[in-house]
């Protein structure tokens, strides 16, 4: 699995961003959003049971990643089609900010190292990359267990403090003196 200061992977893929069929679709790239930093989060399979609390609770807190200049994106190995289809049966993903980004020839799960050999399908994974492309924080996740999107934001606002941040650090605490 590529880790804390390999650069991501560049890709071009397919991607939901609404419910609407006639504006549900657009092409996602690495460098579709220059200058910010990039929440990419996989999961496994649509139309399963875990993964849609997972999304949502990232929805929820979209602004927030955005007030910090970071852009959420949404992988999983299944098409456009299913994602759109999904999208519009489950009510928590029907106004999702973010979009829902199809590897479906499972390139960029596979670069990243995060392809499960045994089901096919991406593990439950997450980076944050920085405006310049490098990987500042990946975490990987056991297929039946959730994470936390607070986390992963909290995370972010210690990797743009640029301090040393103790245990349990919060956005607006102070942080370590080295000296």
């Amino acid at each position: 699995m590529l880790t804390v200061g390999d650069r991501f992977p560049e890709y071009a893929l397919k991607a939901v961003v609404a419910d609407r069929p006639d504006q549900a679709f657009a092409d996602v790239r690495h460098d579709s959003h220059p200058g910010k930093w990039q929440v990419v989060f996989f999961w496994p399979k649509d139309f399963t049971f875990v993964f849609p609390t997972e999304i949502a609770a990232f929805g929820a807190l979209d602004a927030q990643f955005a007030e910090r200049d970071a852009q959420l994106l949404g992988v999983s190995t299944d098409s456009e089609y299913v994602h759109l289809a999904w999208r519009q049966s489950h009510p928590s993903l029907k106004d999702l900010p973010f979009p829902m980004v199809a590897d479906i020839k499972r390139e960029l799960s596979q670069a990243l190292g995060i392809l499960d050999a045994g089901e096919g399908v991406c593990l439950r994974a997450t980076f944050i990359v920085d405006p310049e492309g490098v990987i500042r924080f990946a975490s990987c996740n056991d297929l039946s267990t959730g994470r936390s999107p607070e986390e992963v934001l909290r995370v972010l606002d210690a990797l743009q403090s640029g301090g040393l941040c103790p245990v349990n650090w919060k956005r607006g605490d102070a942080t370590l003196d080295a000296a």
